[in-house]
């Protein structure tokens, strides 16, 4: 983000307008979550929206792409981080470029590059599922004890790096090669996306919305507070990460953390705060194996994908087989691609669903005036509307950029365009469901 837009303030205002926008669809799938509170999130509200074949598509997308790609390119910044206490091994460039994966129109893979972190990342990927596997209650008091680290981290972190007199002040007003004006949406846009990936995951309560306890007050409640909370907290980290680098300095840095906290503390601190990352991100890929497959196990329940992606396990009472199929997914993508490619090929896909979400509540509005609403949208129908024009703006740019950084070879892959390649797959898919359905049937 910082090396797109190469300015202090507009690094900040970046945070603050994608913070917006995600509340934005907070409040639109808070009064969603609010009436059908029911397993599945997002896809059960599709199916009740627009019917199977665009349930079916969105829950085909959040197997194949978003859940599984979010979670893989957060297990690859933690073995990154972990990268700095273990030297993990790789191939030399040469080896790493031998093997190549080629997709007609759309880019090149290349599985052998950072072949120890990918290896390492595919570990924890397994090590996490076989946790929530064997028992849904130790998933779940990892993810509490977790989630606690990462406050304290997080509070650890920013105070140590403010409280360092190696750290200055004027970095909040040096700039260094910022874009044009014809340039500035493209960066702008761009840099949205990783603020966007940080964001996201505000929506997987809804994922386990039929395991909640008064779902009409707690899932409202949970989004628009989690939401305001991860703005608040990652405003402070980037103002201490600026406070301790100047903007060019974390434009080159690639354990920006880590860095900071050198300067805050020296090496010594480099060495806690790697650590200190490594246990946030081990929280977060528990938390979103633990929530997403509930999609994939939602899906197989109702016998629009496999069925037996849709059985508890008879011993562990764990979504067991959704598991595992999203794991054997992720390391698939963990050996394929980038960080880079992971999180933008997400976020593009993720904000197709969250634009189509915003849609549906005009939908819902129309054909159910008089249905009882728990929770019902602040500022409808301007908030829903602005959203989905705001998503609108920003897909199309996205694939502008995309193309054009393929183009001239800034970047091996259209990540867009693999995202929405890979969901497409799903049209062929739901057909053959439903022709071995209707063949089971009476």
């Amino acid at each position: 983000m910082a090396a797109q837009l190469g300015s202090p303030f507009l690094l900040m205002l970046v945070w603050v307008l994608a913070g917006l926008f995600s509340v934005m669809g907070a409040l639109v799938f808070a009064e969603l979550g609010a009436m059908m509170p029911v397993t599945g999130g997002i896809y059960a509200y599709f199916r009740y929206m627009f019917g199977d074949f665009i349930a079916f598509l969105y829950g085909w997308a959040a197997f194949s792409v978003i859940n599984t790609a979010a979670v893989a390119a957060i297990a690859y910044v933690c073995a990154q981080y972990a990268d700095y206490f273990l030297s993990l091994p790789r191939f030399s460039e040469s080896v790493e470029l031998s093997f190549r994966l080629h997709i007609p129109a759309i880019g090149d893979l290349y599985p052998l590059q950072n072949f120890g972190i990918k290896a390492l990342a595919a570990l924890l990927v397994i090590g996490l599922t076989w946790l929530n596997y064997v028992s849904v209650k130790a998933g779940s008091a990892f993810q509490s004890i977790s989630t606690l680290a990462k406050v304290l981290v997080i509070g650890a972190l920013v105070v140590g790096i403010f409280s360092s007199p190696a750290g200055s002040f004027s970095h909040f007003s040096h700039s260094y090669n910022t874009p044009d004006a014809a340039g500035l949406i493209g960066a702008v846009v761009v840099a949205m996306t990783g603020a966007f990936f940080a964001y996201d995951g505000w929506i997987n309560i809804s994922f386990m919305a039929g395991e909640i306890q008064q779902p009409q007050r707690n899932i409202p409640r949970s989004l628009l507070l989690g939401m305001l909370v991860c703005i608040g907290i990652y405003l402070l980290v980037n103002l201490a990460y600026l406070y301790a680098l100047p903007i060019e300095k974390m434009a080159s840095s690639q354990l920006v953390a880590a860095d900071a906290i050198t300067v805050a503390m020296g090496p010594t601190g480099a060495a806690i705060v790697a650590a200190m990352i490594i246990i946030c991100t081990l929280g977060a890929v528990n938390g979103n194996l633990m929530a997403t497959c509930r999609v994939t196990y939602a899906m197989g329940q109702d016998r629009i994908f496999a069925p037996w992606a849709g059985r508890t396990h008879s011993r562990f009472q764990s979504p067991g087989n959704a598991l595992w199929l999203h794991a054997i997914w992720t390391c698939l993508y963990i050996f394929t691609g980038s960080f880079d490619m992971l999180a933008d090929m997400f976020v593009f896909v993720t904000w197709i669903a969250y634009g189509a979400g915003a849609a549906g509540i005009f939908l819902l509005r129309r054909r159910e005036p008089n249905r009882e609403r728990p929770y019902r949208i602040i500022g409808y129908p301007v908030v829903p509307f602005l959203y989905i024009a705001f998503t609108a703006f920003y897909l199309v740019i996205t694939i502008w950029n995309d193309v054009n950084n393929y183009l001239q070879h800034r970047q091996p892959v259209i990540n867009s365009l693999l995202g929405l390649f890979i969901t497409a797959l799903g049209v062929p898919l739901f057909y053959y469901y439903r022709r071995k359905n209707k063949k089971r049937m009476p």
